[in-house]
């Protein structure tokens, strides 16, 4: 029988813990539905004795009505000298409604003795009594084993008595918690085989990477019988962060054949990290194991090419396993299997990959790369290009003249700018002139207005990011500027890059890429929708 490992989310305590990280309590309730639909088994919602917001998600979170999870309140055994009953902290986590309790109490005998002050038998009975008291409440307790992993290098005996005294109190699970992040995953086998003999509680992981180490942990401790591994999405959490369950995850299911979300679940993983990447204003990791959009990229030519024949060749697992996708890069490094490849994407079958104009696109893409261009976050800047050369793409405005004018005044708070531009449009000659909060924005609405009566559609555009990067920063102001440019129309987003020893220039090709490929992907969807007999298609789902 597979055995099924629990999931414990953290990302709405610990992982707000996170430097630069602060979720707003609708932020929380979004991201506890996310968990919800994914298949996780625990969501850990804050800790209501700790700040206001806690108690307030405890109370919205009733509204839930979840249909996978149980919630989690988290907390600490009760204070020394006084009853577990009196403790208002133990008083918080019944008032919560959680079904589950999970609290912390001090295993590594140097916390007893200097942090709490306490003796240690007195901390014993501090876990017991917190974990019987919750029990008696009806509460399903998680019990958390702070620092116990130094804690049982230091004194193996006392760390294994707090354990037992948790165990034998009644916490349904047992979790070791390498709190300060040093533990190696070879400590965790020897370790792990320990605590079995002495406690008899299903057993659980709580890992943090401070060295680095906290999803091997996490998979070593269930290679030695846990069962229960605690983690956040993406990793977040105080200093450098908690066990990845994005890791994880897949690690168990797909590699150890273990039970955790279902198939289908599994596929949506990438959608969940990035959606809570979102909700917690972080731009995601593109080399994040399995989700970020580098892991099934390809650039080498030789790599291409044997994906093309088999893409177990390069890739460990299928994309689609976890919902993210393959993806081949064009650059400096490519080589024909690259073209073919994202020739193919288009949809066009009678390419010859010996022609001319294959030849002809590599050597130029390879000199353009030589001369600053970098192609592989601008895909949709291949793709004008290449619909130019094979001439699939007609010619929608061929460009006169633009000038910028940025100005400040005595009275101006900031500068001024206006741009203009003039074109020809269809055979229609446009002149066109736009304010802007800076130059680039003054010389994009002004294409904009120039384009907007023969290509309304173009007006659904929005710039979704500008990056600005100085090529050879020895030539000083001399030197050349790429700028990337990512755009979206709401549907789908794109990547374009000019290159010039002058911003403005540079910002132009980049703009003119963005709009092309937007009208050139809208006379796709209108041909496929006349061939379909008036059903407009899809849209092809592609990111930059």
């Amino acid at each position: 029988m597979t055995r099924v490992i629990e999931l414990y989310d953290s990302t709405l305590r610990d992982g707000e813990q996170a430097e630069g990280i602060s979720f707003t309590l609708e932020d929380k309730l979004r991201i506890a539905r996310l968990l919800d639909d994914f298949g996780i088994h625990y969501i850990e919602g804050g800790w209501p004795g700790s700040n206001p917001k806690a108690v307030d998600f405890f109370k919205a979170a009733r509204r839930l009505s979840l249909k996978h999870a149980r919630l989690a309140a988290f907390g600490s055994t009760r204070r020394k000298g006084i009853k577990a009953e009196d403790d208002t902290n133990l008083r918080l986590l019944v008032d919560s409604h959680a079904p589950v309790t999970t609290i912390f109490g001090k295993t590594w005998d140097l916390h007893v003795t200097d942090a709490l002050r306490a003796s240690l038998d007195e901390n014993l009975r501090m876990i017991a009594d917190s974990v019987r008291f919750l029990k008696s409440k009806r509460r399903m307790v998680v019990y958390d084993a702070e620092h116990f992993f130094d804690g049982y290098k230091a004194n193996p005996d006392y760390a294994l008595k707090t354990l037992e005294a948790a165990a034998e109190a009644g916490a349904e699970r047992i979790v070791l918690c390498d709190t300060n992040g040093g533990t190696m995953p070879t400590d965790i086998p020897a370790i792990l085989e320990a605590v079995r003999k002495r406690v008899g509680a299903p057993l659980g992981i709580h890992t943090h990477n401070d060295a680095g180490m906290a999803v091997a942990n996490a998979i070593m401790a269930v290679a030695s019988g846990a069962t229960h591994v605690q983690g956040t999405i993406n990793g977040i959490g105080e200093r450098t962060g908690n066990c990845d369950l994005v890791q994880v995850i897949p690690n168990l299911a797909l590699k150890y054949g273990l039970k955790t979300v279902k198939e289908s679940a599994l596929r949506g993983l990438t959608t969940l990290a990035h959606q809570v990447a979102e909700l917690a204003n972080i731009v995601p990791d593109p080399r994040q194991p399995y989700v970020g959009r580098s892991n099934f990229a390809h650039k080498g030519g030789i790599h291409v090419s044997a994906i093309m024949r088999n893409p177990r060749c390069y890739e460990h697992v299928e994309p689609e396993s976890v919902g993210n996708q393959r993806r081949v890069l064009v650059s400096d490094q490519s080589g024909k299997s690259n073209l073919v490849y994202k020739i193919a994407e288009r949809g066009i079958e009678d390419f010859d990959a010996d022609s001319p104009e294959a030849l002809e696109l590599l050597d130029r893409i390879k000199n353009l790369e030589n001369e600053g261009y970098q192609f592989e976050a601008a895909e949709a800047s291949v793709e004008v290009m290449l619909a130019k050369l094979l001439k699939r793409m007609k010619s929608r405005f061929q460009l006169h003249g633009w000038r910028v004018i940025v100005e400040r005044r005595d009275n101006d708070k900031e500068p001024i700018s206006e741009a203009t531009v003039r074109l020809d449009v269809e055979g229609e000659h446009v002149h066109a002139a736009a304010l802007g909060d800076g130059p680039v924005n003054a010389l994009d609405r002004a294409l904009r207005r120039a384009l907007a009566a023969k290509h309304p559609e173009i007006a659904k555009v929005q710039l979704a990011d500008y990056k600005v990067r100085i090529i050879d920063a020895e030539a000083g102001t001399a030197a050349k500027i790429r700028v990337l440019i990512n755009s979206t129309d709401g549907q789908e987003s794109w990547g374009t890059v000019g290159v010039s020893e002058n911003i403005i220039e540079a910002s132009w090709r980049a703009l003119v890429d963005s709009l092309e490929y937007k009208m050139m992907k809208d006379e796709e969807k209108r041909r496929r929708s006349r061939r379909s007999g008036g059903k407009a298609a899809n849209p092809r789902s592609k990111s930059s």
